[in-house]
């Protein structure tokens, strides 16, 4: 019986311990967006070949259009 004298106090640290994590959790906006992390996995690949292709673009069209300024 005197064990119930441990355990309680012991119980009610760890519940004190996870509501200040859930509450720190919803302070830092964890839970504010619980669709994009599920779904940017499956676009990861294809977010860096396009902003490895992008930059190379972008050079060629500045240099199109400075061919066309010097006309």
């Amino acid at each position: 019986m005197s064990i119930i004298y441990v355990l309680i106090p012991i119980a009610m640290l760890f519940v004190v311990v996870a509501v200040a994590v859930f509450f720190w959790a919803v302070k830092s906006d964890q839970f504010d967006d619980l669709e994009k992390q599920s779904v940017s996995i499956l676009f990861e690949d294809d977010d860096q070949k396009t902003n490895a292709i992008k930059p190379e673009t972008d050079k060629e069209d500045s240099e199109k259009q400075e061919s066309l300024n010097r006309e």
